[in-house]
């Protein structure tokens, strides 16, 4: 594989397949376009906003065309928001905005996904379409992402410490806010009350590694942490990945492809199966794979002595 390209990689132990192979590539190309005339990645995230915002309002419309558009428009939107994370690690360009920014951008183009299908079918279904699609949206589909993002960052810290992590806490993020002035820093100090949401619910979801996190900064204080224990937390945690990945945009988008396809070609409406896909298949692996990350986390804490 090109050295440049593993060079924009975030680990091998946190890139799905589909990613290193389709993703990751299309998206260096244009990371190095991007590159080339000095755009910044923060510049990059926000047509990607815009460009997964238009891919939803195409979902609207139940027919091949419109489908066809909403799939290019939306895999269009992700390899920005890949090129935007490349281009970001080839220019030493990260900023912790940008950071907050990437998220936005994947909360942007699913309420506008969420919106065109619910009020799509909303003349077979009423009201209930529009219940099933608020709890799937506001209450699953943030939950799994959040943790699945906390989990790889996670990850990332034990196995590349705090520069290679992007690994928030709350009380960091409060801290922030506050040195942060609404009038002078608007946009930025916008992004980081939101951003302090964001990591609370991340921490109040995983109780255990919080309590290991605490244990950690006690015992080690701001010092690296001992080889062999960030080795016997990796050796944990890296079957997980394959779980944050499915929760993250791969398996998500190739299931509402397929539904929109299927959808447009057959004449019926199929994508309220989305939804229902999110709140048990995905939702089971979420259940999962945090019951897995709480153990491995009292794991280390009951043998943090050995260390």
């Amino acid at each position: 594989m090109d050295n440049k390209l593993q060079s924009t990689f975030k680990s091998q132990d946190t890139e799905e397949w589909l990613d290193i192979h389709w993703t990751r590539p299309i998206g260096l190309v244009w990371a190095n376009f991007f590159n080339h005339f000095g755009v910044h990645p923060n510049t990059v995230t926000i047509i990607s906003i815009f460009l997964g915002a238009a891919a939803g309002v195409m979902m609207y419309w139940n027919d091949p065309l419109h489908a066809i558009i909403a799939i290019l428009l939306l895999m269009w939107a992700n390899f920005y928001d890949s090129a935007d994370g490349q281009l970001a690690r080839m220019t030493g360009k990260k900023t912790h905005l940008g950071r907050i920014l990437d998220g936005v951008a994947g909360d942007v183009w699913f309420i506008c996904i969420y919106v065109a299908l619910v009020w799509r079918m909303t003349p077979q279904y009423g009201i209930w379409i529009w219940i099933l699609g608020a709890i799937s949206g506001f209450y699953f589909h943030i939950h799994q992402a959040q943790l699945a993002d906390y989990y790889r960052n996670v990850h990332l810290f034990f196995l590349k410490g705090k520069s290679g992590s992007e690994m928030d806490s709350n009380k960091k993020a409060r801290e922030d806010y506050a040195n942060l002035s609404w009038k002078k820093d608007f946009i930025s100090k916008l992004f980081q009350w939101l951003y302090i949401d964001y990591t609370h619910q991340q921490e109040k979801m995983t109780p255990q590694f919080q309590l290991l996190l605490a244990q950690l900064k006690e015992k080690y204080g701001e010092g690296e942490l001992p080889e062999k224990l960030k080795a016997d937390f990796r050796a944990g945690s890296l079957p997980l990945m394959k779980w944050t990945n499915i929760l993250q945009f791969n398996t998500r988008t190739i299931t509402l492809y397929i539904l929109l396809l299927v959808s447009a070609f057959t004449g019926y409406d199929y994508t309220w199966l989305y939804f229902v896909f999110e709140m048990t298949v995905l939702n089971l692996i979420w259940f999962h794979m945090r019951k897995e990350h709480e153990r491995l986390s009292i794991h280390i804490r009951e043998h943090l002595d050995e260390y």
